[in-house]
């Protein structure tokens, strides 16, 4: 690490302290509520899809869901002149699960060359610390939408997208709601898409169709929040030309959201980094969450001269959540076949 590097690092340990409130912060520490929420914010704020889902704070490390959506209808009418009373409707989701955030390391590394190339940008410190809140923001997506469980001690190798560091949203589907799950037909465990004799629709849009009209509630099938996210191995040429919402490239992460003009069944096709391949789900962005415990987060930087480098110990107490199962479905082991 050359001098004036080391003269920016200093600066940037010492405004970590300040606004952390510690004297120290190469000592382990709990991360300050009102920074907790600012980096969450500024988390958002670097990716498309984050910023258009739940993000929400909560102060217990398990209980029931918090978002407020109504689960079903409410609109009716009882006779009360007999023996007949009024009796409201819950507008929260009834089912049983609620949420129960775990333990997530989200532990980084940068070399002193890195730092010596950033040195001599006057954003040193937001360099380094949009670094950490990019890949944080990039495996919490993944985590969310290739999750399985949730192991005492994850493993890389045999589960590169992140598969047993928490239960993503998917996986939810499948544990809760597997009526709302469709992943076989005529050919056995897949969907076949075309024109074939072993296929089950002709195409996608009749796919999208059918899912809407049967595996979601019947109060939620002309919601117009509804879209369907799925992976690019099924965006067809069809529904390009696909446009990004107006973003700063030094804001935004590369390819992280992209919407269709197109019209898939009815809905809007959205494309979404780590969606497993084959697989599409139709839901509102609104009605998936992730939930971490505020107070939750826990933080230590260290020097670490015998690997030239500076690392970065942190955690957060996270939970994937979808708030009401009747407001989508998922459709998985999809196969296109070639025309």
């Amino acid at each position: 690490m050359r001098n004036d590097t080391r003269q920016h690092f200093d600066a940037y340990l010492n405004q970590l302290a300040k606004l952390s409130g510690v004297s120290d912060p190469t000592k382990t520490f709990a991360v300050d509520p009102t920074v907790q929420q600012r980096l969450e914010t500024r988390m958002q704020e670097s990716s498309e899809f984050l910023g258009r889902i739940g993000m929400i704070g909560v102060d217990e490390l398990k209980g029931e869901k918090v978002g407020l959506g109504v689960s079903s209808t409410i609109a009716g009418r009882t006779d009360t002149t007999g023996d007949g009373v009024r009796v409201p409707r819950d507008v929260s989701d009834l089912s049983k699960d609620g949420y129960e955030c775990r333990h997530t390391d989200f532990d980084t590394a940068v070399r002193y060359a890195q730092l010596d190339a950033w040195a001599k940008f006057p954003d040193f410190q937001a360099r380094l610390r949009d670094a950490i809140l990019k890949r944080q923001a990039l495996d919490r997506i993944m985590i969310g939408f290739n999750g399985t469980s949730a192991a005492a001690t994850t493993n890389r190798a045999t589960n590169p997208l992140l598969q047993d560091v928490n239960i993503g949203w998917l996986q939810k589907y499948r544990n809760q709601a597997p009526q709302r799950v469709l992943k076989s037909g005529k050919a056995g465990n897949k969907v076949v898409i075309g024109n074939g004799a072993t296929a089950d629709y002709n195409n996608l849009d009749a796919l999208v169709f059918d899912a809407v009209a049967n595996l979601i509630d019947p109060w939620h099938r002309k919601d117009t929040g509804l879209v369907v996210i799925l992976g690019s191995n099924l965006v067809h040429d069809k529904y390009f030309p696909l446009i990004n919402k107006e973003q700063a490239a030094s804001e935004k992460l590369a390819t992280d959201m992209i919407i269709s003009q197109k019209r898939m069944g009815g809905k809007q096709p959205v494309e979404v980094p780590h969606v497993p391949d084959g697989a599409m789900l139709i839901t509102s962005l609104e009605n998936l969450a992730i939930y971490w415990q505020i107070s939750g987060r826990r933080r230590h930087v260290q020097e670490n001269p015998s690997k030239n480098r500076i690392e970065n110990f942190e955690s957060s107490n996270d939970d994937y959540v979808v708030e009401d199962y009747g407001l989508g479905c998922l459709i998985e082991n999809i196969e296109l076949l070639e025309a």
